[in-house]
């Protein structure tokens, strides 16, 4: 790496990520490409080594493993979802102006949010308190039958697939775990562990699933300590894996080098764009996302490409390729605004290379 990326600049880095109001502790790993460069730190109250929720980085796994069922020729991204389910339990999930265009909706729409499902976590806060706060204030399960039913009960925002239409729905993500669990008759937790873990030995990432499992440290909601097992233990595609910074940039790692899946098909995750602007600002394409980063925070460097996830939880998994830098981690905080800490920590280390 650069001269300037040394120990007391990554650790100066790391330190700053808790000047975020609400942000108590951070973890950050960074790794060039051949690993020949690799630094991981902590600061506050957490360790570097602590096991954390990763929330919705978790759907970046799912890419992995919906790349990997497609070609072993299980499933097809232009198959129509609800041949997956029955007809009674997702029939009307997405009625707009009295039309029910469920059975529009392929899988493609369902990993690039373009589905127009609403999303049974978020909804307009004036139609009642978000679903989000309910969890939050009460720990209770959302599984998939749940989801489904809040989801209708929801007004769809647009049509399947209309152009320039993206939001994000946890709901397509819980849908995309009730598939893969259809097609290879396992409980997803299980298949991220034979297609995954196991082939890079991650000794220390697994699915939440025991609800008595306090080895993940808690995150915060501004200043409120979260404990919602119940809750994760019953999202497991859509936000329920635990792992740690060096184990997920493992992850992070085969994802963008062909471990999974051919390095071609990243094109295709890159296709199709689309700016979302809550929860954070950033583009989202196919099962994959990439920072907003406008020219004005670096007028003289230009941030080109930044892949990767955020997770609700702080926890992030982002790849450059201009620099072939790695960032994985958690700033621990689920206030949005605390992903600021994480993502002015990359761009930072970024410039700073270039």
């Amino acid at each position: 790496m650069s001269g300037k990326l040394n120990n007391s600049f990554f650790n100066s880095i790391v330190q700053k990520m808790l000047k975020n109001k609400n942000v108590y502790g951070a973890i950050l790993c960074v790794e060039n490409g051949d690993a020949s460069h690799s630094w991981t730190g902590a600061a506050g109250d957490i360790n570097a080594d602590d096991r954390y929720f990763i929330a919705s980085v978790t759907k970046l796994y799912v890419t992995a493993v919906m790349l990997m069922l497609r070609a072993e020729q299980k499933l097809s991204f232009t198959d129509k979802f609800h041949q997956y389910f029955p007809e009674e339990l997702i029939n009307g999930i997405h009625t707009l102006d009295g039309v029910d265009y469920t059975k529009e909706i392929t899988i493609a729409h369902l990993l690039s949010n373009t589905s127009g499902i609403p999303d049974y976590f978020y909804y307009d806060k004036s139609q009642g308190d978000a679903t989000a706060g309910l969890i939050l204030g009460d720990d209770q399960p959302w599984p998939l039958e749940k989801a489904i039913q809040r989801a209708k009960t929801l007004k769809p925002k647009f049509m399947p697939g209309q152009k320039g239409k993206v939001q994000y729905s946890d709901t397509n993500y819980q849908l995309l775990g009730g598939i893969i669990e259809k097609v290879t008759g396992k409980w997803i937790g299980d298949v991220f562990d034979e297609y995954l873990f196991q082939p890079l030995n991650l000794k220390n990432t697994y699915a939440f699933q025991d609800v008595s499992d306090t080895t993940p440290v808690p995150f915060y909601m501004k200043s409120h300590k979260v404990h919602a097992p119940r809750y994760i233990a019953s999202i497991t595609a859509e936000g329920g894996i635990v792992s740690t910074a060096k184990e997920s940039m493992l992850f992070l790692k085969a994802f963008f080098n062909g471990v999974f899946f051919p390095v071609e098909r990243l094109a295709e995750l890159k296709q199709n764009w689309n700016m979302i602007f809550f929860p954070g600002q950033f583009y989202f394409g196919m099962g994959l996302e990439k920072l907003w980063t406008p020219w004005f925070i670096s007028p003289f460097k230009p941030i080109k490409e930044v892949l990767g996830f955020w997770g609700q939880t702080g926890a992030f998994a982002f790849y450059n390729p201009e620099t072939d830098l790695y960032f994985t981690g958690t700033i621990n905080q689920a206030n949005g605004f605390g992903h600021a800490a994480a993502f002015n920590a990359i761009i930072k280390i970024i410039k700073t290379y270039k």
